[in-house]
């Protein structure tokens, strides 16, 4: 077991399994085809993203340095989590960036969804989990790599 603190952007406790970029993840690049197909599931299409590309995102703990790529993140995530496609918890190595963050918190005060989010767990954390990892994340930003 490994255990990382971090600063809790939306809190919450959640388990789930880790899926991991090692590079910076393209939120439209990933979500857009299944936007567009209106999948049930959300399907990495950023096919830049070799670590991700074709792996189910919908409903895992994803594990990245930080979002990169189109000012439209924030809507991105808006609309992945109208649709219940979108990640159960986002865990970034690096501070959050202020597109992901608006995102994210706007799917928490109007559409009253939670992706709990912990930012700044440091560049140690992605080189300790791994993928399908099993991961607890707690209220205070402790995150747990079982």
């Amino acid at each position: 077991m490994t255990i990382f603190k971090g600063r809790p952007i939306i809190p919450g406790n959640v388990k789930g399994q880790a899926v991991v970029s090692k590079k910076g993840f393209n939120t439209l690049a990933s979500f857009q085809k299944s936007i567009i197909m209106r999948a049930r599931k959300a399907i990495c299409s950023d096919q830049d993203n070799t670590d991700l590309y074709k792996k189910v995102l919908t409903d895992k703990v994803l594990c990245i340095p930080q979002t990169i790529g189109s000012t439209t993140g924030g809507l991105v995530i808006l609309t992945i989590s109208k649709m219940n496609i979108g990640p159960r918890a986002i865990l970034f190595s690096e501070k959050i960036d202020s597109l992901a963050a608006a995102g994210i918190i706007l799917t928490d005060v109007w559409l009253n969804k939670r992706i709990v989010t912990v930012d700044s767990l440091g560049k140690d954390f992605l080189e300790s989990i791994k993928e399908g990892s099993e991961v607890e994340i707690k209220e205070d930003g402790t995150v747990i790599i079982e």
